[in-house]
């Protein structure tokens, strides 16, 4: 890092005298020195405001363009999923094997559900042999919501559609333009929903088509 943009030649520096040099860094920020095992600040999670069923739907997607989104690898295990969850403080990952390019999505309620005992009786093999690739949601087969769309909506239309369709998580979709490739721009997670309205939402989740989300958002 430069702390100045006018600095000296490395051999014009060497030539300078002390009160040249001291001139150029009298600006230096003071340092100081801490003790072995000082701890590093934890993330907070961002704030998210209170909103009512009126509110603009925008205002419960989390953008990814502001926060990373929670990744983990298809070859992972399932308990690495827990943990990469419980790490993230969030309930749905983006499966990927390179970096931004999603694959998938896995849920808590997918590895806490019905589908790894499935499988481990149908493979006859063992829970830790199963890995996320296994029980993942095809980003294919994974219904989506237009931003342009949201953007006209309200959160009691994202509620109806979670609550009527029974999805956990809606991914929100950025259309192509001049400047960027088509690309996943938000989520809209059930649980933040709920923390966000102050109330409760029961919902069983259930499979459901892009056209039924689109009418329940139209």
């Amino acid at each position: 890092m430069s702390f100045v943009t006018d600095a000296a030649p490395a051999s014009d520096w060497a030539c300078s005298s002390p009160r040249e040099k001291n001139a150029t860094f009298s600006g230096a920020i003071p340092t100081f020195r801490f003790p072995d095992g000082t701890c590093i600040a934890p993330a907070q999670p961002p704030q998210h405001p209170a909103v009512t069923l009126v509110s603009a739907a925008l205002s419960v997607m989390t953008d990814l363009t502001q926060m990373r989104a929670a990744t983990i690898r298809p070859d992972a295990s399932l308990t690495q999923a827990e943990h990469q969850m419980i790490q993230h403080g969030v309930r749905m990952l983006f499966v990927a094997a390179r970096t931004s390019c999603v694959e998938g999505l896995v849920t808590a309620s997918t590895l806490q559900g019905d589908k790894p005992m499935q499988l481990i009786h149908l493979r006859n093999v063992r829970h830790d042999e199963l890995c996320v690739a296994d029980i993942m949601t095809k980003l294919s087969d994974v219904d989506l919501v237009d931003l342009e769309t949201l953007r006209h909506a309200t959160v009691g239309d994202v509620a109806s559609t979670l609550r009527r369709f029974g999805h956990s998580h809606l991914l929100v979709v950025e259309s192509e333009s001049r400047r960027n490739f088509a690309r996943i721009r938000g989520v809209i997670s059930h649980t933040q929903l709920e923390r966000q309205l102050g109330t409760a939402l029961p919902m069983v989740e259930v499979a459901c088509t892009f056209a039924e989300l689109a009418r329940a958002l139209a």
